[in-house]
């Protein structure tokens, strides 16, 4: 009876970890591409409506979904702040939101490289610097997605089979 109830236990432990890996792989997709659509949202907000980017930070964060939504809403707090230097509250920022993702570091590497840019030119030059995030962004999520395919139902079956695998070895 104990054996029974510890083999129950380890493939659910295993079979846990593998789903919760899986669940990994899926939402790195759905956070580039909430990404993806905040930057689009900031763009039309600096471009067309002429909005204050902590102003627009604040209307982001009210239209996407947390996590991100957090690293918007604690943006446009901080600059808020006298002496608050864009750049540095951006990383701040995001930094802050960082463990809560499922984001790599070269998506790390590309929204830092935005923040190191964002608010220093026009509103022309800040176009350009949103759509070559954004292009950087889609090249990261197709990535991201090819990964999912590849990767999902093998995860989610490794666990499941190291369970045995373990109960097996173990009997």
């Amino acid at each position: 009876m104990i054996k029974i109830i510890g083999a129950i236990f380890i493939i659910g432990a295993t079979s846990w970890a593998g789903f919760e890996f899986s669940k990994q792989l899926s939402e790195r997709p759905k956070n580039l591409r909430l990404f993806r659509h905040s930057l689009e949202t900031l763009e039309a907000e600096i471009m067309y409506g002429h909005t204050p980017l902590g102003e627009a930070a604040n209307n982001i964060s009210a239209q996407i979904p947390e996590p991100i939504a957090t690293h918007y809403r604690t943006f446009s707090e901080k600059l808020m702040q006298e002496d608050a230097v864009v750049k540095t509250v951006w990383e701040e920022s995001l930094s802050e939101i960082w463990e809560s993702t499922s984001l790599k570091q070269s998506e790390f590497e590309i929204l830092l490289q935005f923040g190191e840019n964002l608010g220093r030119h026009d509103r022309d030059l800040q176009q350009k610097q949103i759509l070559l995030t954004l292009t950087n962004l889609e090249r990261e999520e197709e990535n991201a997605r090819e990964k999912q395919k590849k990767y999902e139902k093998m995860v989610k079956s490794l666990g499941v089979l190291t369970g045995m695998l373990i109960i097996i070895l173990l009997l």
